[in-house]
């Protein structure tokens, strides 16, 4: 495309346009990019040019046109975000600013990558939706040329990132023509046999059938000419991807599908829409329960129309839309289209883009406060791809969820807080289970108590992002309350068995060294398993260290020799008990010396003994009399709890309340449902130990509660 070309395409819908900073960006962009070139061949100006080409079609803003200009120049070429600013001004500099990629951060997966991508996007596009039109258009052009890239992974990371990220949010803001032609070129990558496939059934269509679609809408528009009405009428077949989708969700095959066909009635008003949709059913039968109203309740990204579906001309089922030709314009061009309305409304009247476009405030949210890079990726992929449902608060304002949402989503929608201390709900007055769906014109009632906290299984129905983080946020926040609160008792107990004191100051000591932010830190650490309380004992008094005091007897990690008498051993043989089956007294045992080690004491079911390499090495040994009374030994368990405050907490009161001691604590595994976790209990012999199991057994927060024999050293 020539410099004039793109000039002329703005002036076609912007007489007024400024044709200089086009001239000057335009020759800008190409003087940077210079020599490079894309995997095409071609020059790599060529980029730029069409992302702008796509944005005239789209009848953007001058600013915005220059945008696609510029939008690689600082990120590929020696241009700064000053230079553009200097020769632009500050608001296409903050505009070309805000589409350039930020710094690669340090990642781990190619999964974390591309939401660390999404989440620089949705930061970007909330402070001006310019950016992230400019970021589509350029997605849609490199879509478009694909087919240049020679890596196939490639290829296909782009084309899924594509499907999942980048065609929802052209969808979400309206841009419906963008999103069908990005999922299809994504889907022509993705499984191209499939859309083949679907491409070779519409074709064999056309040969039997001819001109179907034509005939059908000239059908359409002779009936409303009949009754006086004027209207534009036009079809299409639907794309591949959504047939394909279709095909998918409803387990269908290619020949049940009958709405293949879609139709776009454009008429002069409001009024006139409802007159067409009465002359469209008294005429054609109307299929049940595919009526939907977007005209008296817009959907979030601004679109307004009437569906309806009929059993039409040649008993032909078809989709039609109704709609003027402004609600057309913006069902097909999303907030572009909206963008050029709103230059023309009084300031007051653009209040209505806090509605329409909030969920991309909701989204700024959920970035602050999420868990992850991946639960925003979760949040944009559910947010997305589901339906709307609208709900009405008892005063009546209207609250939009998708499809799915129950109450607890409802109850988060509308204040945190609200949501944090549901405890019933009424929809339409009566009573009502919290994980019900909702339905569209539902009045939700959320009942709340002070005292009442979320429960972990909300998690399992909730479907909106915030409802989730939300959930997960408070959750994370009682459970470092109870690994302080045990942490500190943990502590506590540590500096009390060596008759020292335990102060805010010396633990503060403790957190500066471990450069954590401050003590509670620390008893959160030691809580969760992460320190030792001999550990946090010895950083306050390292006299204890040097002198070996406020360290555990062996056991897991140790080598320490143990003072406890074994019988069938000559008189001053040293050994140490076995990391990984922790004997203790009462166990069967077995010494085994492996080839240039000392000798070690194994229970006789250790998987160790297998290795040996003969039975030779095996050393038939016993408890020496009175080793229970000798001291204590480190036994391991195993412990599943319920997911739910106190959990912990009652695990640890049954083992202290049984005489056992606490010597190591690691989580090894959480979901909303229960978590698990190892303990090294230091405890007399096995009989000390299965009253402590059996102490646990019994409690209702413990689902199981086990030995461990072998395991991996807690860290």
């Amino acid at each position: 495309m020539r410099q004039t070309d793109l000039v002329d395409r703005v002036l076609a819908y912007d007489p007024d346009a400024d044709e200089a900073v086009l001239n000057k960006a335009y020759v800008y962009a190409m003087t940077a990019h210079g020599k490079q070139f894309r995997a095409s061949g071609d020059p790599y100006f060529a980029h730029p040019l069409e992302v702008a080409a796509i944005l005239t079609d789209l009848k953007l803003d001058v600013p915005t046109i220059v945008t696609a200009l510029l939008h690689d120049t600082i990120e590929d070429t020696l241009v700064t975000y000053d230079d553009v600013k200097e020769k632009f001004g500050e608001e296409i500099a903050n505009l070309v600013d805000g589409v350039t990629k930020l710094s690669q951060l340090e990642v781990f997966s190619e999964r974390t990558k591309q939401a660390e991508n999404f989440r620089k996007l949705m930061l970007a596009i909330t402070s001006d939706i310019r950016v992230l039109l400019v970021k589509l258009a350029d997605r849609l052009h490199n879509m478009r040329t694909l087919g240049y890239i020679d890596k196939p992974d490639k290829r296909r990371r782009i084309a899924q990132e594509t499907v999942d990220i980048y065609a929802p949010l052209a969808g979400r803001i309206g841009m419906q023509n963008m999103r069908e032609e990005l999922e299809d070129l994504a889907f022509a990558e993705l499984d191209s046999e499939a859309r083949n496939s679907i491409v070779t059934h519409f074709a064999r269509l056309d040969m039997v059938g001819g001109d179907r679609v034509g005939r059908i809408a000239d059908q359409i528009k002779r009936k409303l000419a009949e009754h006086g009405m004027e209207a534009w009428v036009y079809g299409r077949g639907k794309r591949p991807f959504s047939i394909w989708r279709k095909l998918q969700t409803k387990k269908l095959s290619f020949e049940q599908l009958s709405d293949i066909f879609g139709f776009r009635v454009i008429v002069g008003s409001t009024a006139d829409c409802y007159h067409a949709l009465g002359i469209i059913h008294t005429s054609w039968q109307m299929v049940p329960e595919r009526f939907k109203d977007f005209i008296s309740t817009p959907k979030p990204n601004g679109y307004r129309s009437i569906h309806t579906t009929v059993i039409g001309p040649e008993k032909q089922r078809v989709e039609i839309q109704i709609r003027t030709q402004e609600m057309h314009d913006i069902a097909e061009r999303g907030v572009a289209a909206h963008w050029r309305y709103r230059e023309h409304v009084p300031e007051a009247g653009r209040q209505e883009d806090s509605v329409t476009y909030g969920w991309l405030r909701d989204m700024v949210d959920l970035l602050e406060r999420g868990d992850s890079a991946e639960e925003v990726l979760e949040h944009s992929r559910l947010a997305m791809y589901q339906d709307q449902v609208f709900c009405f608060t008892p005063k009546g304002s209207l609250i939009s969820l998708p499809k799915g949402a129950t109450p607890i989503d409802f109850a988060y929608a509308v204040h945190t807080d609200m949501g944090n201390s549901a405890v019933g709900a009424k929809v339409n007055g009566n009573h009502v289970a919290l994980h019900i769906p909702l339905k569209n014109g539902d009045q939700v009632e959320i009942i709340t108590t002070k005292d009442s906290t979320p429960s972990p299984m909300w998690e399992q129905f909730v479907v909106t992002g915030r409802a989730r983080a939300e959930i997960r946020r408070f959750l994370r926040h009682a459970q470092r309350d109870e690994h302080v609160r045990f942490g500190r008792k943990i502590l506590e107990k540590a500096f009390e068995d060596e008759k020292r004191e335990l102060t805010e100051k010396a633990i503060e000591g403790v957190a500066k060294t471990l450069r954590l932010a401050k003590a509670e830190d620390v008893y959160a650490d030691v809580g969760r398993g992460a320190l030792r309380g001999h550990e946090v004992l010895q950083a306050v008094f390292p006299e204890l260290k040097r002198s070996g005091k406020g360290s555990k007897k062996a056991g897991a990690g140790s080598s320490e020799v143990k003072p406890i008498s074994i019988r069938g051993l000559t008189e001053g043989i040293s050994y140490t008990l076995g990391q990984c089956c922790h004997p203790l007294p009462g166990d069967r045992i077995v010494g085994l010396r492996p080839p240039g080690e000392g000798l070690v004491i194994h229970t006789i079911d250790c998987a160790e003994l297998d290795k040996a390499q003969n039975m030779d090495d095996w050393l038939d040994v016993g408890w020496g009399q009175g080793a229970s009374d000798i001291g204590l030994s480190v036994a391991r368990i195993a412990v599943r709890v319920k997911n739910a405050p106190g959990s912990l907490a009652t695990v640890m009161t049954a083992i202290a309340a049984n005489g056992g001691n606490i010597f190591n604590l690691k989580v090894t595994a959480r979901n909303p449902l229960f978590f698990e976790f190892t303990v090294d209990i230091e405890v007399r012999d096995v009989a000390h130990l299965q009253n402590i199991l059996g102490a646990l057994r019994v409690s209702d927060a413990v689902e199981s509660v086990d030995r461990v024999r072998e395991a991996e050293t807690v860290q």
